[in-house]
């Protein structure tokens, strides 16, 4: 694909490969009307993510959030999920995947040294219909029909938000444990077993 460029990308009409009706229905239609609907892209930061979505859910109006991302914002999706599960206990998560349908159009670049010029010649143009992974994860501080494919009960006991941290013993690098010498001693070396000890 060296010798084009892509002019446009759309998301191809409904009945293309997308199962969730119109593109702009999502995955949950039978959410509460003050869910908040966090769309990660690619170049989202995690941590402006997560801080928007922190506030909405500390508010008591906000019952649920739904994580949705497309393509290569997939991974990010789930990471804002899993960090926000773990800085509020007890969401119940339901999660579902689609494919959505994007068509891509490209141009052929001309040859030779006027390569800004756009060609006129509609056969130059090349459309590319690709299926994208979309990720929707809904997160809820009510309870959900467990029943419903995709559903994660909350996790009680949920692990710590920092490493826990090792204890070290204060002693300087050249010094070693007690046992630990002495244990590599008293292992007799491979083929040693063959040697006159008296030798």
């Amino acid at each position: 694909m060296e010798n084009f460029r892509k002019v446009r990308s759309e998301e191809a009409p409904a009945g293309d490969g997308d199962e969730g009706g119109s593109p702009n229905s999502g995955p949950f239609t039978d959410l509460a009307p003050g869910a908040v609907h966090m769309r990660v892209k690619e170049g989202s930061k995690i941590r402006n993510l997560l801080a928007f979505a922190t506030a909405s859910m500390a508010q008591p109006a906000t019952r649920a959030i739904v994580f949705s991302g497309c393509g290569r914002a997939t991974t990010k999706t789930v990471t804002c999920a899993e960090i926000l599960k773990r800085r509020l206990a007890g969401l119940h998560q339901v999660t579902r995947l689609r494919y959505r349908s994007v068509r891509e159009v490209w141009q052929s670049l001309p040859p030779g040294p006027t390569r800004g010029q756009t060609p006129d010649d509609p056969a130059a143009s090349l459309s590319v219909l690709k299926n994208v992974p979309s990720l929707a994860i809904l997160l809820s501080k009510d309870a959900l029909d467990p029943l419903q494919l995709g559903y994660q009960p909350p996790n009680l006991n949920p692990g710590p938000s920092s490493p826990p941290t090792v204890s070290t013993s204060k002693r300087s690098l050249g010094e070693s444990a007690a046992g630990e010498s002495t244990a590599k001693r008293s292992q007799p070396e491979p083929g040693a077993e063959n040697e006159d000890p008296t030798a």
